[in-house]
């Protein structure tokens, strides 16, 4: 969502601007600089603002003509990448009690912990919601002024005009303790209430007051990734400096011309099961043998991108050799045909036999079976399983090569797949075929 913003056009009419409640779910994608998630400006000393902060924390805070009227922010950092966090923001200054006038939750957990703890006066108005100016979603605004982009994926919108609701009003807690989003609430939305991307990118208000929300600017896609069914993505928690991240971590870009950048995935394989996922290489500007993406075993929990090839221990396929590089022990297993920037390669990892299969644009290497089970017919690498533990995907760039990662979102960058395969297992869209047997590395995959 990065450079895309959702704009609900000047209100027409002021709510209440006593109480209300900002309910959302959200999975971060860039870490260490600013970001807006909702903004309402009227000019640069006049606006409220709900932030991820530089420092990975969290602030809402009203601005009154210059004077910060409350702020709160939470103690605890939101780097976690590989999840969703569901975020509940409860304002209403008419109580009493001044720690009950404005509350957050995090993931169903009422926050208690404060960076910044400064509550509003009883009966203190916000700017929102107000009329003559926009809501904005997805970045920072403050009448034009410092804009500041989100980077990530957002899901289930809501904002409560005039009510006053809590974190159980909009999740709640399954059987193994894990909060979990309540796709359908009761609750009631107010003049300027609205709830928008429910179950995909539509902006059109679910709430029935009909205040929808346009793009701004950039594009929104439509994900497969969400809170009821959370995809891999590459991490920027362990990538070099010569490599970027975009497209919610779905693809890696190097920046360097003097040396090459290497990126993980947030998750790894399990050790045990039939995965498969894509990728789309963009050749880099120097006639290079990049971009390579693969997989790496024994990975560290906080893995080293830096590390050198040798103690690396990983599997690269070098998409212009057409060679499979174990490169801990230099082995260059000649796989397929060199590739051509645009070429899609699907992985098939069978962690239950030991093998690993892989496809140029369906056509799979070595007349590869990924579905012959303990035979391995055709697969370009055969192991045994316990012997190579915790895979995580990798990439390798160097100037400006890309790799456009598929795990099941049905993008490649910001454009969909072009005609979606079959997928026996129903999870995750992708360019071709998904084997019988392999899934998508998702939650809902990990528990078929």
């Amino acid at each position: 969502m990065a450079s895309t913003y959702l704009t609900s056009g000047n209100l027409s009419s002021a709510g209440n601007q006593k109480k209300w409640t900002i309910s959302f779910w959200v999975k971060r994608a860039k870490l260490g600089v600013t970001q807006g998630i909702l903004d309402y400006s009227v000019n640069s000393t006049n606006y409220y603002n709900f932030t991820f902060k530089s420092t990975d924390g969290l602030t809402m805070f009203n601005n009154d003509g210059g004077t910060v009227s409350y702020e709160l922010e939470p103690s605890m950092k939101f780097r976690d990448t590989s999840g969703w966090y569901h975020i509940v923001h409860q304002y209403d200054s008419e109580q009493a009690t001044e720690s009950n006038r404005a509350k957050l939750w995090v993931n169903g957990v009422q926050q208690s912990s404060w960076t910044n703890e400064n509550y509003p006066s009883q009966g203190a108005n916000t700017k929102i919601p107000n009329s003559g100016y926009p809501i904005n979603i997805g970045r920072q605004y403050r009448a034009n002024t410092n804009v500041q982009y989100f980077d990530g994926s957002l899901s289930h919108f809501h904002f409560c005009d005039g009510y006053a609701y809590s974190a159980s009003d909009f999740g709640q807690t399954d059987a193994n303790g894990v909060w979990k989003i309540k796709t359908s609430p009761s609750v009631t939305y107010g003049t300027n209430g609205f709830f928008i991307l429910k179950d995909g990118n539509s902006v059109t208000d679910q709430s029935g007051n009909g205040n929808n929300f346009t793009v701004g600017g950039g594009t929104l896609t439509n994900t497969e990734d969400s809170p009821s069914n959370v995809f891999n993505t590459m991490t920027d928690l362990a990538k070099s400096s010569s490599v970027n991240l975009a497209n919610g971590s779905c693809t890696t870009i190097g920046n360097s011309n003097s040396s090459s950048g290497r990126c993980r995935s947030n998750w790894n394989l399990p050790n045990s099961g039939k995965w498969y996922f894509e990728y789309k290489m963009i050749a880099d500007n120097q006639g290079n043998t990049y971009p390579n993406s693969g997989i790496k075993y024994n990975a560290e929990i906080f893995y080293n991108p830096e590390n050198s090839d040798s103690t690396a221990d990983i599997f690269v396929y070098g998409t212009y050799s057409g060679e499979l590089i174990h490169v801990n022990n230099g082995t260059h297993i000649t796989a397929g045909a060199p590739a051509t920037s645009g070429d899609i390669f699907g992985w098939c990892v069978d962690m239950d036999n030991g093998a690993i299969y892989i496809h140029q644009n369906g056509t799979y290497i070595n007349s590869g079976n990924p579905e012959s089970g303990a035979s391995k017919t055709g697969a370009i690498y055969s192991f045994t399983p316990s012997d190579y533990p915790n895979m995580c995907v990798v990439s390798n760039e160097y100037g400006n090569s890309e790799t456009q990662y598929n795990f099941g979102n049905g993008y490649f960058s910001a454009t969909a797949v072009a005609s979606a395969g079959t997928n026996a297992s129903g999870i995750g869209i992708f360019e071709y075929d998904v084997p019988t047997g392999y899934t998508a590395l998702s939650t809902k995959g990990l528990n078929l």
